[in-house]
C-alpha cells in the first residue's frame, strides 16, 4: 500500500484515539491511553486501507520517481462516482484535468501536447491548436480510468498487501494539523516505508512515504468525504481533438 502511491496513486489516513481517563478517589495518576491500544501496527494498517477504500472521496497529493528517472507530480481530487479534479506535471511537461457529467476534460502545454502527439502524423501542426486548451474525451477513456476510478486507484495501491505487512508503531506526529501514528516497515532491500494513520476520527491514511529506495516518493493524502464538483470548461475554451487531428492528416 505505501510503494503503490507511487502509481499516484497514492495511500490512507487514521483510526481513533480514546482518551478517556479513568477517575477514582482522590488523587487520580491515571494516564491518557495511547492510539489504537491493543491493536498491532499491521492491524492498524489494515483497518486504514479499509477505511480510505470506503470513503466516499479524497485529495491525493505526491511525488514519484518514475523507472526512467524522472519526477512525476500528481495533485488530484476524486470521489466514488469518478469526477475528478486536479493537475500533474513530468518531465517539464503539466496537464490539468476534470470529469464531470460522464466527460473527461484534459488541458495540456505545450511541451505535453509536444509529448503525447510525437510521432503521430500532423501532430507538430495539431500542437499549437491544442495547447493550453481543453480537449474533451469519453469518460471510459483510458486516461480517465487511471485517474478518476477511486475504487481502482485504491484497488491499484493495495495489490501487494505484503508491504503492510510486519510493520511497527512509531511515535504521534501532525500532519497538516492531525494527529498520527507512524506506522514503519524496512525491506530487505534496505527501503523504508512509512504510513502516517490519524488517531481521531476514521482510521484514513493521511500520508505515505519510501525513503532509501531507487524510487523514493511522498503522498499525502486529505479532503476525505469532501464533495468534488468540478465545472466543466466554457465551450469556447474546449477543442475537438479527433476533429484536429482528421483534419491534419487531410493536409
Amino acid at each position: 500500500m505505501v510503494r503503490g502511491s507511487r502509481t499516484m496513486a497514492v495511500a490512507v489516513a487514521g483510526a481513533a484515539l480514546v482518551t478517556l481517563a479513568g477517575c477514582g478517589g482522590g488523587e487520580s495518576d491515571d494516564k491518557p491511553k495511547q492510539p489504537f491500544a491493543g491493536k498491532s501496527a499491521d492491524q492498524i494498517a489494515a483497518d486504514a486501507v479499509k477505511a480510505t477504500k470506503q470513503a466516499d472521496s479524497m485529495h491525493m497529493k505526491g511525488t514519484v520517481q518514475q523507472s526512467a528517472g524522472t519526477t512525476m507530480t500528481v495533485d488530484l481530487s476524486v470521489d466514488n462516482s469518478k469526477n475528478c479534479d486536479g493537475s500533474f506535471k513530468a518531465e517539464g511537461a503539466s496537464a490539468d484535468v476534470r470529469n464531470t457529467k460522464g466527460t473527461f476534460y484534459l488541458r495540456g502545454d505545450e511541451k505535453y501536447w509536444q509529448q503525447a502527439l510525437k510521432g503521430q502524423a500532423g501532430g507538430d501542426k495539431i500542437v499549437p491548436k491544442v495547447a493550453d486548451k481543453w480537449v474533451k474525451a469519453p469518460a471510459d477513456d483510458a486516461t480517465t480510468k487511471s485517474l478518476c476510478d477511486k475504487e481502482a486507484l485504491m484497488s491499484s495501491m493495495d495489490e501487494d498487501k505484503s508491504e503492510r505487512k510486519g510493520m511497527k508503531k512509531g511515535s504521534t506526529t501532525d500532519v497538516d494539523g492531525t494527529e498520527t501514528i507512524q506506522l514503519t516497515k524496512k525491506t530487505s532491500g534496505g527501503e523504508t516505508l512509512t504510513m502516517y494513520v490519524a488517531t481521531e476520527g476514521k482510521p484514513y491514511i493521511l500520508r505515505t512515504t519510501s525513503k532509501g529506495g531507487e524510487k523514493p516518493n511522498t503522498s499525502t493524502f486529505s479532503d476525505y468525504g469532501k464533495p468534488v464538483s468540478p465545472e466543466a470548461p466554457a465551450p469556447g475554451e474546449t477543442v475537438d481533438l479527433e476533429k484536429l487531428a482528421a483534419s491534419a492528416q487531410k493536409a
